[in-house]
């Protein structure tokens, strides 16, 4: 019998650690051809959702999968992100939260980019590591979450939209 993955436990209990504090859980997931989200809000193959309460219908945090219904520029999308896809999940007002390592499992996405740059630099499998986010990682979840389409300010105020960055904590 193969041993389940301490994965979709951390990901429930770091869930639950964020509503009980009262902050909003955020997941920055890799989407390739599993992935069921609008494509439009995917930015290097990579988005970000708000799963709280108040953002979500449905929500199920299974072994395997994270489904749920949510509203992105007042259309209702029916989620549903692969637990392997899930590079972090953390609270949106104080950036604690977990990164996890991601192995290449599906096709990559239509949207093409760069692979996902939390891996470990070394060849050793990484372990889950404790995360806190940046500011251009804020402003990719508010943007994600308000689901515009405006461009938003970089770290050095110019208008690029920059990607999200998770600065790693150890």
């Amino acid at each position: 019998m193969q041993e389940i993955s301490t994965k979709p436990y951390l990901l429930r209990a770091l869930y639950e650690w964020c509503t009980d504090n009262g902050y909003t859980p955020h997941i920055a997931v890799r989407v390739d051809n599993q992935t069921r989200v609008p494509r439009q809000f995917v930015r290097d193959n990579e988005i970000v959702l708000n799963i709280s309460f108040e953002a979500t219908s449905q929500l199920q945090m299974g072994n395997e999968w994270i489904e749920f219904s949510a509203r992105f520029s007042g259309k209702s999308h029916k989620i549903e992100v692969p637990v392997a896809n899930i590079l972090a999940i953390y609270a949106r007002e104080n950036g604690q939260g977990m990164a996890f390592p991601v192995e290449s499992a599906g096709g990559e996405a239509q949207d093409s980019g760069a692979d996902a740059e939390l891996a470990d630099e070394t060849d050793a499998p990484a372990a889950p590591r404790a995360v806190e986010t940046s500011p251009a990682t804020d402003a990719a979840a508010a943007k994600a979450e308000s689901a515009t389409d405006g461009s938003q300010p970089d770290d050095d105020g110019s208008k690029g939209g920059g990607r999200a960055r998770l600065k790693i904590v150890k």
